[in-house]
């Protein structure tokens, strides 16, 4: 069941049953009203009745019977017994009674002061009447014909309307709920109309108001980061295939120079040496992209144990060292710090790529090919570690450096990829900790930001 119907069968269940109530009502309310109604009338009758009996001289029972049974005023099938204290009957109404009278209404009108009672379409009461000194026993019976009558039209009434009712209900709830819904549909056909090709769309935010309203925001929300995410990919992929290309046209091309003709031993030495070199660089890309595609994932396999993060300064510095002779690395440690303050919880191959980055990046980007790096305490709950080096970034691209293949102006003669800063963003943040940039005409700083295994849980 679609919607539609489920907000029509809805719509439909409250209005029958509240229409239901307010009908039923009705009927019962009307319906005690004429009972009320009818025994007051009939009391009256018969007490009216007992009083001329009782009170005037001149009239005895025949002559009461004859002007009973002439009296307009009379209820149908009006039938009157009268007894006196001590249960003799004084008075009786012509005719035959229109039902039988039960010897128990009398004792129960004594018992009680007042009794009514119903049988067939008669209703009738029973009651002691107190005059002149005396308490008699009244029986009064009739038939609510005019009562019953008005009844039945109300209930024909009442019906009819109700079955008039559950047909318009069912229309207008189905045209009601198609109204409701339209926006929804509307929504949805947009939505279908966004594909790959035209995620710049958006859909009709309407009044900005109503629920509706935010919904299509959410959406165009949710449109703008799946767009950001696509136009990431195709450039991730651009520029991955882009820089993978790079090295292996190159190793290509002086293979083929190499082939035209016979050289000496020592050019074929050189050219080995070139694409090993190609080669370690491709190697080190491919792994580069490797660790972005798994930490790039919503929950990416990790390994983690508590680390020394001046072990792993060292170890970079060690191999940094190695490979490039002109590094210049010095490290300071904040003399106040506790030896346990040294100790973050991480994957110990992840922490160690952010260091190698961010040290290397320090060392290439530098003209005299230095960085400082200096480790201190925040207040006991985080770890901070700083990477300081001669030369600026642009102000306008300092918010870029995060993005993959992002390469500054000012550094692209320098040999690079542009995944290690983007690498080192998204490591950090899956340890829980920040990284920033602070960058002058002089220097720039990177202050990376690490919780303490008490901290981080």
């Amino acid at each position: 069941m679609n919607i539609r119907s489920r907000l029509t069968l809805l719509f439909f269940s409250l209005v029958i049953v509240v229409l239901s109530a307010i009908c039923l009502s009705v009927y019962v309310l009307s319906d005690n009203y004429r009972e009320e109604d009818f025994y007051r009338r009939l009391r009256n009758r018969a007490v009216n009745t007992a009083k001329i009996l009782t009170e005037v001289k001149e009239v005895d029972a025949t002559l009461l019977r004859r002007m009973e049974q002439n009296n307009p005023a009379s209820l149908p099938n009006q039938y009157i017994i009268i007894y006196d204290d001590h249960g003799e009957e004084v008075y009786r109404s012509g005719g035959v009674p229109p039902v039988e009278i039960e010897a128990d209404i009398l004792e129960q009108a004594k018992a009680k002061m007042e009794v009514s009672f119903q049988k067939n379409n008669t209703e009738g009461c029973a009651f002691i009447f107190d005059n002149v000194g005396k308490a008699y026993t009244i029986v009064a019976i009739a038939t609510d014909i005019y009562g019953r009558d008005a009844l039945q039209n109300l209930r024909n009434v009442l019906t009819g309307t109700f079955c008039i009712s559950v047909i318009l209900v069912s229309i207008l709830g189905w045209l009601y709920a198609g109204r409701v819904l339209r926006p929804i549909s509307r929504i949805v056909n947009q939505v279908s109309h966004i594909t790959e090709v035209n995620l710049n769309q958006r859909l009709d935010e309407g009044n900005k108001r109503d629920e509706l309203s935010k919904l299509s925001q959410t959406f165009n929300r949710m449109l703008g980061r799946l767009q950001s995410a696509f136009t990431s990919q195709k450039n991730f992929i651009a520029n991955a295939s882009h820089e993978i290309k790079t090295p292996i046209t190159a190793m290509s091309a002086e293979i083929e120079v190499s082939l035209l003709q016979q050289r000496d031993p020592t050019y074929y030495i050189e050219v080995l040496r070139s694409i090993r070199a190609g080669l370690r660089g491709l190697n080190d890309i491919s792994t580069r992209l490797l660790i972005l595609a798994q930490t790039s994932v919503e929950q990416p396999e990790m390994n983690f144990s508590v680390l020394r993060i001046d072990d792993l300064l060292w170890d970079v510095k060690e191999e940094l060292l190695k490979a490039y002779s002109d590094y210049s690395i010095n490290i300071e440690l904040d003399l106040e710090l506790q030896s346990d303050a040294l100790a973050i919880e991480g994957d110990e191959q992840l922490m160690k790529v952010v260091i190698l980055n961010l040290v290397d990046n320090g060392c290439k980007y530098s003209p005299n090919h230095r960085i400082d790096i200096k480790l201190a305490s925040a207040d006991g709950s985080s770890l901070v570690v700083k990477f300081e080096n001669a030369g600026g970034i642009p102000a306008d691209q300092l918010p870029r450096i995060f993005e993959p293949f992002f390469r500054g102006r000012n550094h692209r003669q320098v040999k690079g990829s542009g995944i290690g800063l983007s690498l080192v963003s998204r490591i950090v943040a899956i340890h829980g900790g920040t990284i920033s940039v602070n960058s002058t005409a002089e220097s720039t700083e990177f202050v990376l930001r690490l919780p303490v295994p008490n901290q981080a849980g």
